[in-house]
């Protein structure tokens, strides 16, 4: 910063460029927070149609559009950055997200998993959290589900896909955590 011979502040001197050094510590306002336009894996492996998902619920599109993946490794994560908005604290097998541009996601763990009461799974958020996308959501042994007879594949859902009717969804390909973008607004 300038200062005169006296040691005071000139502020004749202070520039435009200095006073806007500091601009990211000011908050940002819902309106200069960029809306989500695409949402990425929530785990690596196959993505595959929800038509494809072995549960009738999820396959019908009752709940929601969206895709499966079967899993080729054991955590979930934020696919974006999101607030929790439910989490099955018992069960530990699913967990709810609002996103900043409408969107309400449904990541769900394995096919009837909920009744394995929590045994397998490691939940690491609560409803409430604020998650940046990459955080651990969801940590499961797939070598248990499969062993009680359960399907472990991941469902991803956007559970209020009719208000968004031009959203697409990326299957058919294998994705990777984080990285692939397998939802469009």
């Amino acid at each position: 910063m300038s200062q005169n011979n006296a040691g005071t502040f000139d502020t004749a001197r202070f520039t435009r460029k200095e006073s806007n050094m500091f601009s990211f510590l000011k908050k940002k306002t819902p309106e200069s927070i960029e809306k989500v336009t695409q949402i990425k894996a929530c785990i690596s492996g196959k993505a595959i149609p929800a038509s494809d998902i072995n549960d009738e619920v999820f396959s019908s599109g009752m709940m929601g559009k969206g895709i499966g993946i079967i899993p080729t490794e054991n955590t979930i994560v934020a696919p974006c950055d999101a607030e929790v908005t439910t989490v099955m604290a018992d069960s530990k097998h699913a967990v709810g997200l609002h996103v900043n541009n409408g969107a309400d996601i449904l990541i769900h763990e394995g096919l009837d998993t909920v009744s394995l009461n929590g045994q397998g799974f490691r939940l690491f958020v609560k409803e409430g959290d604020k998650v940046k996308a990459g955080d651990k959501l969801i940590q499961f042994d797939p070598d248990f589900i499969k062993e009680q007879g359960l399907d472990t594949v991941c469902v991803f859902l956007l559970t209020n896909s009719e208000d968004m009717p031009n959203v697409q969804f990326t299957s058919g390909i294998e994705v990777s955590a984080n990285h692939s973008v397998v939802m469009r607004f």
